[in-house]
């Protein structure tokens, strides 16, 4: 067949010897299928889940597989991060890790929003009709916002735990604290031990009173611990030689009342030897008495702790009786015996209230209460209650204990959560706090630890010893009596009014005061 100007019709297509067909654009088909509006919503939907989707469907196939394996490669790279964190829990705490996921969180919402807005434009928008476009528009608008929101309250999260770590974790005025080694954070100690303390800081009051005193002694191997309570008018603690109330109070601490109360040391100490000498004090006194080394010291504002509770939507509490609340006679209620789920108020009352009971039967809750908030503050009820239990700490403690060591202390925490905790409390019929036997609480401290670290070997691997080098004394250092007695031996108590010893009413002879584990105490 020849056309009008004598060529065939094959010529005339290009296809013949005369001139090549003209190049077809085959990025976009000529007579493709027009995309819906449902169709690109979707794919570029996709797309922020498996980056790559959406350019892969318009054809772009090299930006869709580097998309696809830059993708790939944060998957590696997210899993061996947890896999790290599993092993090293610690480190999530870390402060240059809260820094690096703040700055990867905030990399990655941009990363995110760029993509979405790429695959929406790669998938060609505009070759739908105006409402479809408009349509479109405004939902991978509200998809940009929905994708950069969990990135955003990341960087948020890390940024209120670096705060509030920073805030708690900060040195305290005259303090000087020795840089944490990573290869050996306890210096090679077995046990490190804290004072746990609940100070009352009322408007009503002036300084601080510690009405409870804890000292938490760690296996830093096993996390089996002992918690050693001491009652708030234990009387005429002593001070190691060398100490700055040593020689102020050679027989024993009197304090400016006459009473000499332990709850009185920490304000006596900040009132007469400087700001920041109280929690310095309090530790060497209650250091001595055990016959131990306090390593470091936690304070709790009592009304923070009941903050905290609410934060955590109240504590499980076992009542074991009917317990009076409210002002000096207990008139706002009751607590009732029995299993509650209670509230910061009423958990406060109920480890305060002194209607019916005396300061022993209050340790005894105290205790209880520690417990149960140390079972029942899992991760998963953290993690609910983030930002509140955030807020709530920021203003209720204060430690000496460094920064840097915070990372290690995490995992030791955890160690404990799954131990063995046993506690004992130095009251009467065991000892009585205004004649105190020393010697004989040095004695029990002793058999306490030396318990729960037997019970520790037991769950140790086989093989596994102490560093060598670690001491073998329950402290890891011994404290040095007043007077250059041996740590072992103190001298028999003596208030300082009387000038002969005054006979103890719990002599050493007598049966010895068993530690409890926690569960067997409170019922847990």
């Amino acid at each position: 067949m020849t056309t009008p100007q004598g060529r065939t019709a094959g010529e005339a297509a290009g296809d013949g010897p005369g001139e090549p067909a003209p190049r077809r654009n085959t990025a976009t088909p000529r007579f493709a299928k027009a995309p819906t509006t449902a169709s690109i919503i979707g794919w570029t939907g996709l797309s922020a889940i498996v980056p790559g989707a959406a350019h892969l469907r318009a054809g772009r196939r090299r930006t869709g597989f580097i998309l696809l394996g830059a993708f790939g490669l944060l998957l590696v790279a997210g899993v061996v991060f947890a896999v790290v964190l599993g092993t090293n829990v610690g480190l999530a705490v870390k402060d240059s890790t809260l820094l690096g996921i703040v700055i990867a969180a905030a990399l990655g919402a941009l990363a995110w929003f760029a993509l979405i807005i790429t695959s929406y434009i790669a998938l060609g928008p505009d070759r739908l009709p105006q409402t479809g476009q408009i349509i479109s528009g405004i939902v991978v608008g509200v998809l940009c916002v929905s994708v950069m929101a969990p990135f955003a309250l990341t960087a948020s999260s890390m940024m209120t735990v670096r705060e509030t770590a920073d805030a708690i974790f900060q040195q305290q005025p005259g303090t000087t604290v020795a840089p944490v080694k990573q290869e050996d954070p306890w210096n090679g100690r077995r046990r490190v031990n804290f004072l746990l303390i609940g100070g009352d800081a009322a408007g009503n009051r002036t300084g601080v009173r510690t009405d409870s005193m804890t000292v938490a002694s760690v296996d830093v191997r096993t996390g089996n611990a002992v918690m050693f309570s001491l009652p708030r008018n234990l009387q005429f603690v002593r001070f190691p030689k060398g100490d700055p109330l040593a020689a102020r109070f050679p027989n024993g601490f009197t304090g400016d009342s006459g009473q000499g109360l332990l709850n009185e040391v920490w304000q006596y100490a900040e009132d007469h030897l400087g700001k920041g000498k109280g929690p310095q004090e309090l530790k060497s006194a209650i250091g001595h008495t055990l016959g131990i080394k306090v390593d470091y010291y936690a304070i709790v504002d009592m009304f923070g702790f009941a903050a905290l509770i609410d934060a955590i939507g109240g504590l499980e509490v076992r009542v074991e009786q009917d317990t009076p609340w409210g002002g000096h006679f207990g008139t706002a209620g009751t607590i009732k015996a029995g299993t509650h789920l209670l509230d910061g108020e009423h958990v406060l009352w109920y480890g305060r209230s002194r209607v019916g009971s005396d300061d022993f039967s209050r340790m005894g809750r105290q205790r209880c209460i520690m417990g149960a908030l140390l079972n029942q503050a899992t991760p998963s009820v953290v993690l609910a209650n983030f930002s509140k239990i955030a807020t709530a700490t920021r203003h209720m403690f204060r430690t000496d204990i460094p920064r840097d060591l915070l990372e290690h202390l995490v995992p030791l925490a955890l160690k404990v959560k799954d131990g063995k905790t046993t506690s004992l409390q130095f009251v009467p019929p065991t000892i009585w706090p205004g004649a105190a036997d020393w010697l004989k609480i040095r004695r029990l401290t002793t058999q306490a630890i030396k318990e729960s670290e037997r019970a520790g070997t037991k769950t140790l691997a086989a093989g596994v010893t102490a560093s060598p080098g670690a001491s073998s004394s329950p402290s890891g250092s011994t404290p040095t009596p007043s007077g250059g007695g041996s740590a072992a031996t103190p001298a028999p108590s003596r208030t300082p009014t009387a000038s002969t010893p005054v006979k103890t009413p719990t002599p050493n002879q007598q049966s010895k005061a068993a530690a409890k584990t926690l569960q067997e105490a409170c019922g847990f």
